[in-house]
């Protein structure tokens, strides 16, 4: 057991956790401590190196700041509910008062209390990742968010996570449980954030979908931290019986920064759309694995995941598509596209299939690509400079996906942020169709 995983499991046993979360709590540290630490011999680490984490070795809990952070931090203008955790603590001043259907973990009832103990830890596998088990070891507080049969939430839930840095290296657990019984409709924004302070904290976050029989849920994942945040998180969802998940995800990198996602196809017409965008630079590290299993027949996923790698920067990207053979007459594409925008930028994706039935339709496809120096010059040769031509292509890269977004105050939000990031002015977006 590596000094990482001793650590952590001393900071389990420094918490205090509701005594009905303790099976899952010791389940999850069994695991945890039991497994071997991913090497670059490990499949799923081969190409994301744990190091970061084990020198940063965060030997105590994150503490809630007070005061400060909030006029560094630009919330997403929604109509929503707003619930605020500032190093994995809730914020109750600077968040919505909880509508119906949305609890705390520690302030939950019989009721959610028995709602949770049936779900949680039960989507995602602990036995494959790694850190879903240290999840379950530092279950503790948490949000449920539970539409009933037939009903749809009011409002939007937008949980804002911020991380500030502290004195010494910490840790902050973050968890999440979404249950969506038959006939029922939701919407879910996580918001990943920091002060633009280095950072030297560690997060560990995990959300759980599980969506009944034809039931629909729409949810963003947005990592914006600083680059010195090291940050592992996984989206796993199970979909029933002609459930939807709708998915879009956007991350800059970081020191160390991987974001699983885990559909399981349970019941029969199953649809799964997923989006993603990755943006490192400097010398990030953004690593996505994604794993989509079709059980069941007559079930459909699309993928599209699109990369713009910038400086020295390293993208990984594996996304896996695997046919029980039971899953007859599955529809399940899967696509990754990547721009290199500097000589020394780096990416390893890898997508697979793996197919046991006949009766399929099925495709996946990788691209690596630079800038078009054809379409540079053309730009330039009709006034546009260098950078602002350089911007415009990356834009376009990435514009599909982004106008696809349903939500247009999260695009309205990530405009000028993502102009800032190529270092042009906003007008430039507005060009390539987003005003």
């Amino acid at each position: 057991m590596s000094n990482f995983q001793q650590q952590a499991l001393a900071l389990a046993a420094e918490q205090q956790a509701p005594a009905w979360l303790q099976a899952l709590r010791s389940d999850g540290a069994a695991r945890w401590a039991a497994a071997g630490w991913p090497t670059r011999k490990t499949e799923l680490w081969k190409y994301t190196p744990l190091t970061p984490l084990a020198q940063a070795a965060p030997a105590r809990w994150a503490q809630a700041s007070q005061s400060g952070w909030d006029a560094q931090i630009e919330r997403i203008e929604l109509d929503a509910t707003t619930l605020v955790f500032v190093n994995g603590q809730f914020d109750a001043a600077r968040s919505d008062a909880l509508p119906a259907g949305v609890s705390l973990f520690g302030s939950a009832d019989a009721a959610q209390q028995a709602l949770i103990g049936q779900h949680l830890g039960k989507v995602v596998d602990s036995q494959r990742h790694l850190f879903a088990a240290l999840s379950n070891a530092w279950a503790a507080e948490g949000v449920l968010l539970h539409v009933a049969r037939g009903q749809k939430l009011a409002k939007p839930v937008y949980l804002l996570n911020v991380s500030t840095p502290e004195a010494e290296p910490a840790a902050a657990s973050q968890r999440v449980l979404v249950v969506l019984e038959d006939n029922a409709e939701a919407e879910l924004i996580e918001h990943y954030v920091s002060t633009s302070a280095p950072q030297n904290g560690f997060v560990n976050s995990l959300t759980e979908v599980l969506v009944g029989a034809n039931s629909r849920m729409q949810h963003y994942r947005i990592n914006l931290e600083q680059e010195d945040l090291l940050h592992v998180g996984g989206v796993h969802v199970d979909l029933q019986r002609d459930a939807r998940f709708h998915g879009f995800t956007l991350a800059q990198g970081s020191r160390l920064k991987r974001i699983d996602y885990q559909v399981n196809h349970r019941g029969p017409g199953a649809h799964l759309e997923l989006h993603g965008v990755y943006l490192p630079r400097n010398r990030q590290l953004i690593d996505y694995h994604t794993n989509v299993e079709h059980c069941v027949p007559h079930c459909t996923s699309n993928e599209v995941f699109r990369g713009i790698i910038g400086d020295s920067a390293k993208a990984v990207f594996n996304g896996r598509i695997h046919i029980h053979p039971q899953a007859q007459k599955t529809l399940a594409e899967l696509s990754n596209r990547n721009l290199l925008t500097s000589p020394q930028a780096e990416v390893d994706t890898k997508p697979e299939l793996e197919i046991y039935a006949d009766d399929v339709r099925c495709a996946h496809g990788a691209t690596i690509a630079q800038l078009d120096e054809t379409a540079l010059y053309y730009l330039q040769s009709r006034g546009v400079s260098a950078a602002e031509a350089r911007t415009l292509l990356s834009f376009g890269f990435i514009n599909e996906l982004l106008s696809q977004v349903p939500e247009q105050a999260i695009q309205d939000y990530l405009r000028p942020r993502l102009a800032a990031l190529f270092g042009e002015a906003d007008e430039h977006v507005g060009q390539l169709g987003y005003e």
